[in-house]
Order: structure tokens, then C-alpha cells, then sequence
């Protein structure tokens, strides 16, 4: 056997044993909780970077709707944290970005495409049950209390991310970040999902550590969702405030409406 078959074997059943079940997972805080939005926000005035604008962190097409110009622009530490994390990564594999920042309007949309197929699923569902299953899987524009929110990926400090190896082939980790729409009870999506295969758990345990160790968070119920910045990533780091508010050079918040 190999030392790579080995390696693959060993971290496999470390990474088995760690993993907690689904009912232990869902003790972490959702996007959209009050403990997250009272978090501050003071923003640095940090620049944008274009990842079309360089050659080390590859990405896909444009997700979401067709045309989308703007998904491939992440904060500059963001970046920076990104390419750091991926010299971090066994040899052969590689980040591919399949979204970084995102408009307020595409984030309603989003949101509401969601909550619109949780409610299909669920119809004797209360609005705040509908609300807070929709926001496993994305975050409102509109809180349930009607205040205005700041979306991780309005920020440029979120991204969505996935492996792929040197010949830029797509890793199997369980689920495309493309198809989190079809994920119905979003038990595919989750970090620690324990329906996947091992080899999944596996790659999912590798980009774990090496976004981790750089200082990137992640959202428990999107394996690919990662942040640095924002209100997620200063409530779990206990930062005083987030450095991230929505980038609003194309956009103000007063376009979105309810």
C-alpha cells in the first residue's frame, strides 16, 4: 500500500471517530440569530480583489444566474487568507472559488426561492420555523424582525469554496456547492455530514483544517461556506466587532425592499 493510500486510510478513521452525529451539530448558532446580529460592525474600508485579475486561485463559472460579473471579487486579507490556506494543502489539490461576493438582490432572490421550497415541504410550518430552516442554507436580507441584515457574501468576506486536483477535475465532497438547491433537509450540505462517503468526509476534513488554521470560519450547515470579517467569524473568533459591512460601491441598501 502506499504512503498516500495510507495516509488517505489513517486521517479516514481519525476523522470518522471525530466527527459528531447531526443532533450534536445543530448546537451552533444560524446565520441569522440575534447573538450574530448584535454583533457590531465597523468597516475597515478594505479594497476589493478581482480574482479574474490573477492566476492563483482558480474559480467556475458564474454561479447563481447567468452573467454574473461581480462573484468573483473577495476582500483584499480575504485573498490573501486564501491563497495562504491553499500552499496549506496536500499536493495535487487546489481551491476553486464558486462565489464570493454577492448582491443584495441576488440574496433576496436567493433567499426567497428557498424559503418558498421549505414552505412546499412544510406548509403547516410557522413563518419564523419556515424562516430559520431557509436560513441553514442562505441568509435573509430581511431579518424576522423586518431589520435590515448585512449578508456574509454582501461583505466580500465570505466565500464558497470546493477541491479540485491539478487537472483542475472536481473532487467528489458529497455535494456540489452548484446543488444546494436540491438539497431538500440540507443533511448533504452540513460540514459533518454523515451521509456522505468516506472519501468525501475526508476531502471535507482537509479544506477544514488548512481554512481553519488561516482564520477562516465556517457556516456548520455549507461545507463550502467560509468567512473572515463578518458577524459569523467575529461572534465564533469573540472579536469585539465585525470588519466587514456589505460593499455598497455598486449597491445601496436602500434598493433592496421587503
Amino acid at each position: 500500500m502506499k504512503f498516500g493510500a495510507i495516509k488517505y486510510v489513517v486521517i479516514s478513521v481519525l476523522w470518522g471517530i471525530m466527527m459528531p452525529s447531526n443532533a450534536v451539530q445543530n448546537t451552533f448558532l444560524l446565520i441569522a440569530d440575534p447573538k450574530i446580529l448584535a454583533i457590531p460592525i465597523i468597516d475597515n474600508d478594505e479594497t476589493m480583489i478581482d480574482l479574474k485579475d490573477q492566476r492563483e486561485i482558480a474559480y467556475g463559472p458564474s454561479p447563481e444566474i447567468p452573467n454574473n460579473t461581480d462573484y468573483t471579487k473577495l476582500r483584499k486579507t480575504v485573498y490573501e487568507k486564501l491563497k495562504q490556506a491553499q500552499t496549506l494543502l496536500p499536493e495535487g489539490l487546489r481551491f476553486r472559488l464558486y462565489e464570493g461576493y454577492r448582491s443584495l438582490q441576488l440574496q433576496k432572490m436567493l433567499f426567497d426561492a428557498r424559503y418558498a421550497k421549505v414552505k412546499t415541504q412544510h406548509p403547516s410550518w410557522s413563518h419564523q420555523q419556515l424562516f430559520d430552516e431557509t436560513t441553514k442554507l442562505v441568509s435573509p436580507v430581511i431579518n424576522l424582525d423586518s431589520s435590515i441584515n448585512i449578508p456574509p457574501h454582501s461583505t466580500g468576506g465570505a466565500i464558497d469554496v470546493y477541491l479540485v486536483n491539478d487537472k483542475e477535475e472536481e473532487i467528489d465532497m458529497g455535494i456540489h456547492p452548484k446543488d444546494w438547491m436540491t438539497d431538500l433537509n440540507g443533511t448533504l450540505s452540513l460540514t459533518n455530514s454523515n451521509i456522505i462517503s468516506k472519501k468525501a468526509k475526508y476531502y471535507r476534513h482537509i479544506m477544514s483544517e488548512v481554512l481553519s488554521r488561516v482564520g477562516f470560519v465556517n457556516y456548520p450547515t455549507e461545507y463550502w461556506h467560509w468567512s473572515y470579517g463578518d458577524r459569523y467569524w467575529a461572534y465564533n473568533q469573540h472579536q469585539s466587532h465585525a470588519i466587514y459591512s456589505s460593499y455598497t460601491e455598486k449597491l445601496s441598501l436602500s434598493t433592496v425592499q421587503k
